[in-house]
């Protein structure tokens, strides 16, 4: 990763389509995917409605996979394309809002990694005590961290057998729950409301998946062999990510029929627990924890980008150690000092999920209005004369306000938040990235003629 340039050489583009396959599978393989298929259940679904919910929302990966395969075509990064649709100011809130958003989520991963990590200690006596959990965040953290000196070719074959390992003891945990599963019940669970209900249900897998990782899809496309096809990129991000998704979505429903808390549980990990052999403690545990490096590894590589992207100009190795200080603090804050934090913490990364897809909303409706022959490549320097692309920038602006009037959770409602959005801010999500490509298609009928011509002169 070197921010002196805009593409990326030739020689560091060394990804196969296979391995671009098993990044993202590894980085959707952990357990929370039970969960998720437990929350469709919770929005009074019947079986084939929950699962259908479950696959549309795990194939809205295609988002990812479209942005990934820009990525490919132009060999550049996501964020540095994105300073064509917003100036290269512009760029500088959304790709700050979406380092914010990696580096959260990070951090949010890393303390539950170390929970978990503890309660796995447990299962074999070990006590629990605050040393104990600082070994455990030490590492779990250390584990992360060190990824940051790797090279793309080097995490991509990391993934690969992260995928392998935690993928087969995952499916003997979905074996343990399929065995246990009430099929009775499943099937007999009633019909809900396709738009009250089933709706709400994919917006929601959508906005806690895909849509969060279509700003890190760039950062690994870019970095895909080039005489890989770009269908080859598009689908092994897609179903990479997708398939061990659904797969684990489709286990959790079937799972809300032995553990119906599942969904609400403050604890999920151990609900799920509680649902498994005595003796499958460890390995469960250690699935769970494991389960989450992968996405670790992928917010981690992703944070370091956007945050060169934006223009703090340090070394490599000044940005693994300050990303690493941001890490060890929260979770440190977190574990040890104040537990309350995390709840808000979350609630403020959901935020700013909004954001982020009125941003992707809109880099994707600038390429397919402007940028279908390619990007200029004086459009993503540094020095670009394009301080700000006002319809990018107005758009967002817009889209992202009429997102939060539509929001609905536990610290704020907005004054639309009624009906179908009431207490659902996932759909919030929806409407931010519904109202951006409107915004964008409407300014794109009066500025259209005048971009081409400025991108031709100064191609």
């Amino acid at each position: 990763m070197n921010n002196d340039f805009v593409k990326v050489p030739e020689a560091d583009k060394t990804l196969s389509p296979g391995k671009l396959f098993y990044n993202w599978f590894a980085a959707n393989i952990g357990i929370m995917g039970f969960v998720y298929g437990a929350i469709i259940v919770s929005y009074r679904l019947s079986f084939w409605q929950s699962i259908t919910a479950a696959l549309i929302g795990a194939l809205t990966f295609a988002i990812p996979g479209w942005v990934a395969m820009i990525g490919r075509r132009e060999g550049v990064t996501t964020f540095k394309m994105s300073r064509a649709a917003f100036g290269i100011y512009g760029n500088k809130i959304p790709n700050f809002m979406a380092w914010l958003n990696m580096v959260g989520w990070l951090a949010v991963n890393v303390i539950t990694g170390t929970l978990l990590f503890s309660a796995m200690l447990k299962t074999i006596r070990v006590p629990q005590t605050g040393f104990t959990k600082l070994i455990c965040l030490v590492i779990f953290a250390g584990l992360v961290i060190l990824s940051g000196v790797f090279k793309e070719d080097t995490l991509a074959k990391i993934q690969t057998w992260l995928s392998w390992i935690f993928g087969a003891l995952t499916l003997v945990m979905l074996i343990m729950f399929l065995m246990n599963a009430n099929w009775d019940e499943a099937f007999s669970m009633k019909s809900g409301s396709w738009v009250t209900g089933w709706l709400p249900a994919v917006a929601f897998v959508a906005a806690g998946s895909s849509i969060s990782w279509s700003m890190a899809a760039a950062d690994w496309g870019a970095y895909v062999r080039p005489d890989t096809k770009l269908s080859a990129t598009f689908w092994n991000t897609t179903l990479g990510a997708a398939t061990p998704l659904f797969i684990l979505m489709a286990g959790g429903i079937l799972l809300s029929t032995i553990s119906p808390s599942l969904a609400t549980a403050s604890d999920p990990y151990q609900v799920m627990y509680n649902a498994i052999p005595s003796w499958f403690g460890f390995l469960y545990f250690l699935v769970a924890a494991g389960g989450i490096i992968p996405q670790c590894l992928v917010s981690f590589r992703s944070a370091r980008i956007n945050l060169a992207t934006i223009g703090i100009e340090v070394t490599q190795k000044t940005s693994l150690i300050i990303h690493a200080l941001i890490i060890v603090v929260i979770s440190v804050y977190v574990l040890f000092i104040s537990g309350n934090f995390l709840t808000n913490f979350e609630l403020f990364l959901n935020f700013l999920g909004i954001c982020l897809a009125s941003w992707v909303a809109i880099f994707l409706v600038d390429n397919v209005i402007y940028r279908r022959q390619g990007y200029a490549v004086f459009l993503m320097k540094e020095d670009s004369p394009v301080r700000y692309n006002w319809p990018g920038i107005i758009s967002w602006v817009i889209a992202t306000v009429f997102g939060f009037l539509f929001t609905s959770n536990a610290v704020y409602r907005g004054p639309f938040a009624h009906g179908i959005f009431e207490n659902n801010s996932s759909l919030a999500v929806f409407v931010s990235g519904i109202a951006a490509i409107v915004v964008m298609f409407v300014l794109s009928l009066f500025v259209k003629n005048d971009k081409k011509t400025g991108d031709e002169q100064h191609g």
